[in-house]
């Protein structure tokens, strides 16, 4: 079965940190562009990093560079995003998606039908 599964969310306190895992199974991920999406209730889905097939990149949006690092790990076909200093504003439904018909990965909202493959989300809760 071909899906990705994400892990790791709950609830944290201002400033504090998660790590999200977004595993792959059914097909290769090293060969996909992957990124990482965010939904904040009464808002669109927003692109925050995507990392090339070819490794280019982690490419971050500026409310979470510095703070986010989005890493892989081919040999347990998983993705990772380490999100630290986390704020009250990251609280979202945060989902990772691969896709390769782009030369390189994409995040603008435009580019997300690109995106073959989708997690089912995974709640991130922050509290100040």
């Amino acid at each position: 079965q071909v899906q990705l599964v994400e892990s790791g969310g709950g609830s944290v306190q201002s400033g504090g940190s998660l790590r999200l895992s977004c595993a792959a199974s059914g097909f290769t991920l090293d060969v996909y562009h992957v990124g990482w999406f965010r939904q904040a209730p009464g808002k669109e889905r927003e692109g925050i990093v995507c990392i090339d097939n070819s490794d280019g990149g982690p490419y971050y949006i500026d409310s979470v560079k510095g703070r986010f690092t989005m890493s892989r790990d081919n040999a347990k076909n998983t993705v990772y995003l380490q999100m630290n200093s986390l704020r009250p504003e990251d609280t979202a439904v945060y989902y990772c998606a691969a896709e390769w018909y782009e030369p390189r990965c994409q995040m603008g909202g435009q580019y997300q039908p690109s995106y073959e493959y989708w997690g089912q989300g995974i709640q991130v809760t922050v509290s100040s």
